[in-house]
């Protein structure tokens, strides 16, 4: 019983902080807004120190590849493990709102503001890879810059040989010490959470009736069934029984991880922990969670296709003519992989569904909201899958 409790002390203590933080932010509303700084100073050092955690895994993994072959095979089968699983999770979403249709539904006359930016398409693309300083590049809100960055670095290591051998001795060093602050920061996980967590019911909670309720309650159970039916599926294709038994053996710390914080970065170090326990290679985990929390998100790919759907419920048009199901198919791609990268990127994914079908702009506010909604959820999804996606990789390429 005591090694139990020894092994899943971490689970236990992350549960019971969510539990408090649940039970206050229903019962004591008036008084989140005094422990939330709690849950933001947790946060943020979480953030901070995820951020040269990304450039040392990433730069590490690829420098340390034996074989040039093996990483183009790590990047082949992780491309198309990423596709398989957004395209899975879209289809198997546009099948549930085909069989379980939402009715009753209407345009919402809430509104919600955003920014309008003057810059150009090709402005907007150079910053989505790059960036200007140096400094620049660590910084959460230029991930992609910053995966890119590491992959040239891990590769002019390996490039340069013996002459490299001391940085790359630094970069192995310095994953080493990254993975012991965060686990040093994760200690005090349960108060940062439980106060976020708090927070959460108690602002967002009363959001979730009327006339959301419909295409909310669609959302997660699909969500939920998703999570563990799909889930288990993958972790059982990469490694049969051991596969499925390894994987909800080490999910909980990251799911739970994910709905406290509605983040996919924050989620970050749990999933590298939990992929350690799994047994798979670092070499792999290192790449595709990092690389996966940006640009691989189950759980936007069914939120974009509940979000076109409600939008055109709203505006009376046909959702399953088969032309509107292939650009949702597109969409949800372009929304799940490339706008998974970028600050905001939901929100430009809506526009992009909305320059597309040509719909008026009066659906915006409807499926902005909804999408700020079913995130608890999005997130799970999101960030879980980049755990079973290692271990689907891990099927596939031998390190």
């Amino acid at each position: 019983m005591s090694q139990i409790l020894k092994n899943y002390s971490g689970i236990l203590l992350l549960l019971l902080g969510i539990t408090v933080g649940s039970i206050i932010g229903m019962l004591m509303p008036d008084i989140v807004d005094y422990i939330k700084p709690l849950g933001d100073i947790f946060l943020n050092l979480l953030f901070v120190s995820v951020v040269p955690l990304v450039f040392f895994a990433v730069s590490n993994s690829i420098a340390s590849l034996e074989q040039q072959s093996k990483f183009g095979k790590i990047m082949l089968t992780m491309t198309f493990t990423f596709l398989f699983f957004i395209l899975t999770a879209a289809v198997f979403t546009i099948c549930v709102v085909y069989l379980f249709p939402v009715s009753g539904v209407s345009g919402s006359h809430e509104i919600v503001e955003e920014a309008v930016s003057n810059e150009t398409w090709g402005n907007r693309l150079v910053g989505f890879f790059t960036v200007g300083e140096f400094t620049q590049l660590f910084s959460r809100q230029n991930m992609l810059a910053l995966l890119i960055f590491a992959f040239m670095t891990g590769f002019s290591v390996r490039k340069a040989g013996e002459k490299g051998y001391h940085f790359k001795a630094f970069i192995a060093s310095g994953y080493e010490v990254m993975k012991e602050l965060l686990l040093l920061i994760m200690k005090v996980a349960p108060i940062g959470l439980g106060a976020y967590f708090a927070y959460q019911v108690a602002t967002l909670g009363p959001q979730l009736f009327g006339f959301y309720a419909k295409p909310l309650g669609l959302y997660y159970i699909a969500g939920i069934v998703y999570f563990f039916v799909f889930f288990s599926l993958y972790a059982f294709m990469a490694k049969g029984h051991n596969g499925f038994k390894s994987f909800w053996a080490h999910a909980a710390y990251p799911s739970l991880t994910a709905l406290s914080t509605c983040s996919s970065f924050a989620t970050m170090p749990a999933n590298l922990q939990s992929a350690s326990y799994m047994k798979i290679p670092d070499q792999i985990s290192n790449i595709v969670i990092p690389i996966g929390t940006t640009l691989h998100k189950n759980g936007s790919s069914m939120s974009s296709i509940v979000k076109i759907y409600i939008a055109f419920l709203i505006i009376g048009r046909d959702f399953f003519d088969p032309v509107n199901l292939l650009l949702a198919l597109g969409i949800t791609v372009f929304v799940s992989v490339v706008a998974g990268g970028i600050p905001n990127g939901g929100y430009i994914g809506e526009m992009l569904m909305i320059s597309v079908y040509q719909l008026p702009q009066e659906a915006i506010p409807a499926v902005m909201i909804i999408g700020t909604l079913v995130d608890p959820l999005a997130t799970v999804l999101n960030a879980v899958g980049q755990l079973v996606a290692s271990l689907f990789v891990s099927r596939f390429v031998k390190v």
